[in-house]
């Protein structure tokens, strides 16, 4: 056989692959994460990891969809946190909602637009964040690889302030209205699971 043509069903066999396996979950109408994100204060130990100090703000837990994903690789911070999560609630959960809001992440920033608002713009912005995620174990770090957009995902673990011993430093929101620099929520994940 031409190695052209094995090459060619190779690309072809990957690209179906990747396609199937990152398709995103369909749940239908209705609110799948009804409820808010949890915080209460912490009292966890300060954590060295990957050469960081994270300091508990908060213990935090939250249910939600999954709106968006994005991978990182180059950086400080991916070193630390290789994925963020745009995470959904309440309404944010609902797909006849999210089908009207283009939703996209990118440079570790969450970005929604909708032509017509399905919902009041501060609905949409008390119940959606960017969350970059701190994977506690490697097999967190194997579940996050595995997390499609539209999953259900629970999450537990601390909102934490990272810093390097060059100074860099990097600080989790602890207010779920906020916008803009700062307000996404930075969450050492100790357990994780997806729907």
């Amino acid at each position: 056989m031409n190695w052209k043509v094995v090459l060619l069903v190779g690309v072809i066999g990957y690209a179906s692959f990747h396609h199937y396996h990152n398709r995103p979950v369909i749940h239908g109408v209705g609110e799948i994460a009804p409820s808010e994100p949890i915080q209460s204060n912490s009292s966890a130990d300060s954590i060295q990891l990957n050469g960081f100090m994270l300091t508990a703000l908060a213990d935090y837990s939250i249910e939600a969809r999954v709106l968006s994903r994005e991978d990182y690789s180059v950086g400080m911070a991916s070193k630390l946190s290789p994925t963020d999560l745009a995470l959904g609630w309440g309404p944010m959960s609902d797909e006849a909602i999210l089908n009207k809001i283009d939703i996209s992440q990118r440079h570790r920033w969450f970005y929604w637009h909708a032509d017509k608002l399905p919902i009041s713009q501060h609905e949409i912005e008390i119940h959606a964040a960017n969350t970059h995620i701190i994977p506690a174990d490697n097999i967190i770090r194997r579940q996050l690889s595995n997390i499609r957009v539209g999953q259900l995902v629970k999450i537990k673990g601390l909102l934490v302030e990272a810093k390097s011993p060059d100074g860099w430093r990097w600080r989790s929101s602890l207010s779920r209205d906020d916008v803009g620099s700062g307000a996404c929520e930075l969450i050492y994940v100790t357990q994780l699971n997806a729907s």
